[in-house]
């Protein structure tokens, strides 16, 4: 079982990390492809759907909706046109609800929209990140942080962790391990800026990758423990099957979806401050 998760593991971050450094159409189908699937396992694990259903009419908004979303983004990446997606998807929502009442009922509504901003909004900023001034080099950093805080926040807590993160929710994570999960990728990330500054893009900021690499591990902690929750509150274990070893798309991507917007405003910040 754990050669096919370290397997799986590696087949899928090399996919992503290679759309990712080809950008364009390759990393925008890829991400709208993850989302749908992704949206599908939140609205199953949120009881939207049932075993057995793959759509009906508002998770299949929600789907189109996706789908529109990364069209739209691949044309244009204007926040006003993006924004008017989410505000139109929102009444389309409504419209479906009371022109099929009493079908389905608002807390129906809600987590449907939620689940289009968390999954397919979200990990959007992926692509945002890639498209960005020296993107290529910055959008690396959505995924180094996030899973090398997974690997480095597992070790250092099995290593010296005593005292719990979250003692209810996910008992085996500690404050330890925690810290271990952003230091270790904040060095990583500043040995990374250090390379692309000799070998590819001389003045590259060293410090910012290294304090966006940190900014990430920290948020993308509360973006697994999120998923972690929210698998708790509906009593699953994962969200899907289809990553052997690992469950479903959500369960690898939870922590990026938290990170990939983060990492995409505060690189932009620092592009702007310090040019």
């Amino acid at each position: 079982m754990f050669k096919v998760r370290v397997l799986s593991g590696i087949v899928v971050a090399a996919l992503m990390l290679l759309c990712a450094w080809l950008g364009g159409a390759y990393l925008l189908v890829l991400l709208a492809g993850v989302s749908v699937v992704g949206l599908y396992e939140f609205y199953h694990a949120v009881g939207l759907l049932s075993d057995g259903k793959y759509i009906d009419l508002l998770t299949g908004v929600g789907y189109a909706a996706t789908v529109a979303y990364y069209i739209i983004m691949g044309v244009t990446q204007s926040m006003h046109a993006l924004l008017f997606v989410i505000v139109l998807l929102m009444i389309v929502f409504m419209g479906v609800y009371v022109f099929t009442f009493p079908k389905y009922n608002a807390s129906s509504i809600m987590p449907t929209f939620f689940g289009f901003f968390y999954v397919s909004v979200m990990l959007g900023f992926v692509y945002m990140t890639r498209s960005l001034e020296q993107g290529i080099f910055v959008v690396w950093l959505i995924f180094f942080s996030s899973w090398f805080c997974d690997v480095f926040a597992y070790f250092t807590g099995m290593l010296i962790g005593k005292h719990r993160l979250a003692p209810v929710l996910s008992p085996k994570k500690s404050i330890e391990g925690a810290i271990g999960g952003v230091v270790f990728p904040a060095i990583f990330g500043a040995i990374y800026g250090y390379c692309i500054n000799r070998y590819a893009v001389p003045g590259f900021p060293i410090a910012a990758t290294a304090a966006l690499t940190a900014i990430g591990a920290v948020v993308s902690q509360v973006g697994d423990l999120s998923a972690s929750a929210i698998k708790r509150n509906h009593d699953i274990k994962d969200y899907g099957n289809i990553i052997p070893g690992h469950g479903g798309i959500l369960d690898r991507f939870d922590s990026v979806i938290f990170t990939a917007p983060m990492i995409f405003f505060t690189a932009g910040l620092f592009l702007e401050v310090f040019g």
